[in-house]
């Protein structure tokens, strides 16, 4: 069975002239899966296209332990 990860996303989103920084933490199996994630939150939140997002970092956080 895959284990859920905590990835970090860190990048710039263009719109109206603008770079606005972001950075968001997604919980998904594989790298590939937060990043679709991601486009699909920042499109349906702020109408971005995926050609307005510029991702910068992806890193992986290392999971709480549950008490």
């Amino acid at each position: 069975m895959s284990q859920v990860r905590l990835f970090k996303i860190t990048g710039e989103l263009r719109k109206g002239g603008d770079k606005l920084p972001f950075t968001k933490n997604i919980r998904a199996v594989k790298k590939e899966d937060a990043l679709q994630h991601l486009y699909s939150d920042m499109g349906s939140r702020h109408k971005a296209r995926r050609f307005e997002i510029t991702v910068k970092q992806i890193e992986e956080l290392p999971e709480p332990e549950a008490v």
